[in-house]
């Protein structure tokens, strides 16, 4: 009996999905496709490593000087090889194994490993049809299950309390990479770590992907916080945004617009239903409010081991959502030079329709203006 019975559980879905698709070769790098698979998490450098697995074998192409560590998250065999030898003769050894060595072999390669590794493998096989991880390995994540339910709720529970501390810090004269350290210190304290925080005082929140500065909070200014943290293997992403001060009319006339975006995706998302149909409901809203030129970005992006995974919910994603999907859900208005406004929610799709993991209620925060 295996030591690693949920991967293992995991390894049998792959092989049902790789049946179905006719897949005969995965091979997957040092990426979060092998953690999420096998459990191993390797040192990435330009030592090959590939887990390859077929329908009825899988094993570790695996650098002798990661073994005695890789072999603590797995029974799966390994193919070791040294720095003296280099990896052809294990690779060859692996390929045979596996019977990978007859002509047209359908592989699917991980999309994200390095190009040397992919290239070292194919041309070891014999004129492979080859694809990535879409409906294989890739469709397998999209779908949670309750354990990864459970953790990516811990880490946005946690995330509530840090944002919620981060805009009862708020004062007069603080930049942008403060408030990001008092973030990063609250998520320190609470047996997380940062995975990435974008703070954006005033004009800096008219761009969406703004890195936090020396710009300074000044008396009646827009605040908006995206922020996340990494807990227990997951990561949580939330955006919410305020005032510091008194907010004028055109801010809160584009607040309300914004939030009824979120609640138009919301509506939308049910099983069954298409990415880009998601991802309509919100552009319309914020499109016949007249602010359509200002939504600058895709409506959301999936979320799991990896803080951006499929699904993308895009304007032209054909992607129809599954029941176990988790995605986000975040519209946003940008004005150049005065402020950028984004609600972000991350749910996880059930029968019924979309459940958001974040107790945070997305109201205005407003906060006075103290130094």
């Amino acid at each position: 009996m295996t030591a690693f019975p949920r991967l293992q559980s995991r390894l049998a879905d792959l092989r049902t999905r790789m049946e179905a698709t006719g897949t005969d070769l995965v091979a997957l790098g040092p990426s979060s496709h092998m953690a999420w698979l096998s459990g191993v998490h390797p040192h990435g450098d330009e030592r090959p490593v590939m887990l390859l697995v077929t329908r009825d074998y899988a094993g570790f192409l695996m650098p002798s000087l990661n073994a005695a560590s890789a072999r603590q998250s797995t029974d799966l065999p390994f193919h070791l090889w040294r720095d003296d030898e280099g990896p052809h003769a294990a690779l060859q050894d692996i390929l045979s194994t596996c019977q990978a060595n007859r002509p047209g072999l359908s592989v699917v390669l991980d999309e994200t490993m390095r190009t040397d590794f992919s290239l070292l493998l194919l041309d070891h096989l014999q004129a492979p049809n080859r694809r990535f991880t879409d409906d294989t390995v890739g469709a397998l994540r999209a779908c949670k299950d309750a354990a990864e339910f459970d953790a990516i709720k811990a880490a946005h529970l946690l995330n509530d309390r840090a944002v919620e501390a981060a805009f009862d810090a708020l004062r007069l004269g603080m930049t942008e990479r403060e408030l990001v350290q008092i973030i990063q210190d609250f998520y320190g304290a609470n047996g997380a770590t940062l995975e990435f925080c974008s703070v954006c005082f005033g004009p800096s929140g008219s761009f969406p992907h703004h890195t936090p500065g020396a710009t300074r909070l000044e008396r009646d200014m827009p605040v908006l916080l995206d922020t996340g943290c990494r807990l227990n293997g997951y990561p949580s992403d939330m955006t919410r945004c305020g005032y510091f001060g008194t907010p004028d009319a055109t801010y809160t006339e584009v607040f309300a617009v914004v939030d009824q975006a979120v609640r138009a995706a919301l509506a939308a998302a049910r099983p069954g239903a298409l990415a880009r149909d998601v991802d309509k409901a919100a552009r319309d809203v914020i499109t016949a409010a007249g602010y359509g030129d200002r939504f600058l970005h895709r409506t959301g992006h999936g979320l799991g081991i990896d803080i951006h995974e499929p699904p993308y919910i895009t304007a032209t994603s054909e992607t129809p959502l599954s029941v176990g999907n988790v995605f986000s859900i975040e519209p946003g208005i940008y004005l150049e030079g005065r402020f950028g406004l984004r609600l972000e929610e991350i749910v996880i799709l059930r029968p019924q329709g979309p459940e958001v993991f974040s107790n945070m209620p997305r109201d205005l925060i407003v906060r006075p203006s103290v130094g």
